[in-house]
């Protein structure tokens, strides 16, 4: 096992990754900018060091500070979180090159899937269903349009690189197209440096189901279950549950081939996520995305199969054989999670602010991944998620019982937080019956 581990990230996730060092007796760094200097995880690692300045660019996105701190603090590995550098393939290269270990799959799997165009044309010659789309950036306007005819409306606008939502759009007819091709262009061009767009067929009233892969030091990948993400607002997560009660074993069985094919493809190593759109209407899937990191909602699978992720990352990334018998994964019960924001219910935007009250629920299959306590501050500067509450039953509706009550229990004060949203999404009828879409936010919101 590895004796050492610098965590690249901050709040939740580093929070998350040093309670499975401590477990594993793996001596934990956590680095932190000079906002996050009290938030919990710092004083919970075993070393803490100051990474920079609040703003990610000085600090969490400082390739050569992060490094130069593992090298300082004597940490052996790496390991990245998600978000800011963690689907970074130059910096895993960099975490290589100064004789680190790189807690993921190799720079070379990170860069075939970094790219949306890149990652949908290897999975077509993989055999993996991918919707009907464009195979090279689409460079202007008029290019759009072309490739829209030849695909047929309505279509996705995407931008090729980076993920997020940020700039995608559906466009249902030639003049909804150009618009949402200009936005995306230039979202794509200021937040990724890539000014590709990629457009492809845009299934309505479909479903985003994601699975769980494990890839092996022998080449063998393995498929954990899936994930139902359906519940998006702006196209960003913020609720995930699984198994996904929209589709059917049969499904089910093909989509998780599917994923293992997709990871089989690009000699996968470590812990990532490949992403379906399921038309449930037509029985069938296309490919997505991969996602070459950790979920945030890896917790609801942990649940439903006992298997401890970030243990099996650090495993593999040692070298070392993982603590169970796929032949013995068994997915029992049902799992929802609930991501807690600092946001308005309404509008979803941001409410920074400092935290007068922290209460998490507790009982029977209730979890919480947090990030802040009671004195913290949020700033402007960072993704919002405070925490993930999380719920296990035996099935489906006592999974959601337990939900109820979690949400309704759950007590933070001093500034806005999305909660409302959940007790309302939970008291949907439409989520409640399990037949719903990635639509189902906006009509909640009306």
């Amino acid at each position: 096992m590895l004796d050492s581990v610098l965590v690249a990230n901050r709040g939740e996730i580093a929070r998350r990754v040093i309670t499975t060092a401590r477990r594993l007796g793996v001596r934990s760094v956590a680095v932190y900018s000079e906002a996050d200097a009290d938030l919990p995880y710092v004083t919970e690692a075993a070393e803490a060091i100051l990474i920079g300045p609040a703003q990610p660019a000085a600090s969490y996105l400082n390739g050569p500070a992060l490094v130069a701190a593992a090298q300082r603090t004597g940490a052996r590995a790496i390991h990245p979180g998600y978000g800011f550098l963690a689907e970074n393939a130059a910096f895993a290269a960099r975490v290589l090159e100064a004789g680190l270990t790189w807690i993921g799959p190799s720079p070379e799997s990170i860069t075939q899937m970094g790219d949306k165009i890149n990652a949908r044309n290897l999975m077509e010659r993989a055999g993996v269903p991918v919707s009907p789309g464009t195979r090279e950036p689409v460079a202007d306007p008029a290019a759009a349009l072309a490739a829209a005819r030849q695909i047929g409306y309505p279509v996705m606008i995407k931008a090729s690189a980076g993920g997020g939502g940020i700039g995608m759009s559906a466009a249902a007819g030639p003049e909804e197209l150009a618009a949402g091709f200009e936005t995306a262009r230039s979202r794509a061009e200021r937040f990724f440096g890539n000014p590709g767009i990629l457009i492809e067929r845009y299934v309505e009233r479909a479903r985003h189901v994601e699975v769980q892969i494990l890839g092996l030091a022998d080449g063998r990948v393995l498929a954990l279950g899936e994930r139902d993400c359906s519940v998006q607002r702006r196209h960003q997560k913020v609720a995930e549950e699984t198994p996904s009660p929209g589709i059917t074993p049969q499904l089910r069985t093909r989509m998780l081939a599917a994923a293992v094919q997709a990871g089989q493809a690009v000699k996968y190593l470590g812990a990532g996520t490949v992403e379906f759109l399921v038309d449930v209407a037509a029985g069938d899937f296309v490919f997505l995305e991969m996602n070459t990191r950790l979920q945030v909602e890896h917790p609801v699978t942990e649940l439903v199969t006992g298997i401890d992720l970030v243990e099996q990352q650090f495993r593999i990334a040692a070298g070392e054989d993982i603590s169970f018998l796929p032949a013995d994964v068994t997915c029992r019960g049902h799992a929802l999670e609930f991501r807690i924001y600092a946001e308005d219910s309404k509008r979803f935007l941001p409410s920074p602010g400092t935290i007068t009250q922290w209460h998490e629920p507790t009982g029977p299959g209730v979890r919480v991944d947090a990030g802040y306590a009671a004195g913290n501050k949020v700033t402007p500067f960072y993704d919002p998620l405070l925490a993930k509450l999380c719920v296990h039953g035996a099935n489906r509706a006592e999974a959601l019982d337990r939900g109820r009550a979690a949400v309704a229990a759950f007590g933070i004060g001093g500034l806005k937080t999305n909660l409302e949203f959940h007790a309302e999404l939970l008291a949907s009828a439409e989520f409640s019956s399990g037949d719903y879409d990635t639509g189902l936010v906006s009509r909640l919101r009306g």
